[in-house]
């Protein structure tokens, strides 16, 4: 934009005083002749002297090599050769990705670590005149930053508190930036590279775990049925009638099966009145039967159906 306006303006007064000169002087005269040239130099300097800055720009002025002032954002003029931008600073939020490759962590395992950095200037005066190149000097700050960083943190820590680092991140490179007029908005942590071999030791330990808690939940559950089973002993050598109903209940699941030989003890046939070969017989063509019609109630139990 500034290029192009000065553009302008630089051809806008060559016509015009060309213009001028041959409508005075005529177009061969030396009068306009002169007249052109001098309207050159004119041109050439206020071309010279436009300036136009962007929105986010800002331009750092020096007066014979001594800073003059910040100009911009929009239109500004200089006076050339006496006055010189060599700066034009970028006051947006910048992104810049730094990381630190092979770098040993507390525990001595060398991991690489990938980060991402969001800054911006917001004194362009310190950015331009308190350090050379302030862009790389962020850069190089960050990456120093995060070894030291990775140098007094565990692996774990690593892994697990990526927040956590990440702040304390933001705050050394913060300090380390201000006095150039650099403010330090975040830094996020990407990526942590860890050795192959290693990560195939992790994946094994929490497998081992896994299993180990499964064990411990298995035994717990063991635990639990056998004390339910002793409650239900209790109830039963409490209850008769209970234990006869659960024997029958027992039996009928045995049978409907499709079962041809069911062991029962005999102290259940004894509860269920079935000791006796006359007994058994009689269930054996009940449920036989089931299969026909319609089986009788007996003892207030459900009927019984099987299958022959």
């Amino acid at each position: 934009m500034g290029r192009s306006l000065a553009a302008l303006s630089f051809l806008v007064i060559l016509a015009l005083v060309a213009g001028l000169g041959a409508l005075l002087f005529g177009p061969t005269s030396v009068a306009t002749g002169v007249l052109v040239a001098v309207a050159f130099v004119l041109a050439l300097i206020v071309s010279l002297s436009i300036k136009v800055a962007a929105p986010w720009d800002r331009a750092v002025v020096l007066r014979l090599g001594c800073f003059r002032s910040l100009a911009g954002p929009g239109l500004f003029f200089i006076i050339p050769v006496i006055d010189t931008i060599p700066y034009w600073i970028d006051t947006r939020v910048i992104t810049s990705s730094f990381k630190a490759e092979k770098t040993l962590t507390k525990d001595t395992v060398p991991i690489d670590v990938d980060a991402v950095l969001f800054w911006k200037v917001i004194d362009p005066q310190k950015a331009a005149l308190a350090v050379a190149d302030y862009t790389s000097a962020i850069s190089w700050a960050s990456q120093t930053a995060l070894r030291d960083v990775i140098g007094k943190t565990l692996l774990a820590d690593m892994l697990e508190g990526r927040g956590k680092i990440s702040s304390e991140l933001q705050r050394i490179i913060d300090e380390r930036t201000e006095p150039w007029g650099v403010n330090v908005i975040s830094v996020e942590v990407r990526d942590v590279l860890i050795p192959a071999a290693l990560q195939d030791a992790m994946s094994m330990q929490a497998q081992a775990e896994r299993e180990r808690q499964a064990r411990v939940i298995l035994g717990d559950s063991e635990r639990q049925v056998a004390e339910k089973f002793g409650e239900a002993a209790k109830t039963y050598a409490e209850d008769p009638v209970a234990l006869h109903l659960r024997a029958m209940n027992m039996l009928y699941e045995g049978l409907k099966q499709n079962s041809t030989i069911v062991i029962v003890p005999s102290s259940a046939l004894e509860t269920m009145q079935l000791s006796g070969l006359a007994g058994v017989t009689a269930l054996s063509m009940g449920l036989g039967k089931n299969g026909a019609g319609k089986a009788p109630e007996t003892h207030g139990v459900e009927p019984m159906r099987t299958e022959s």
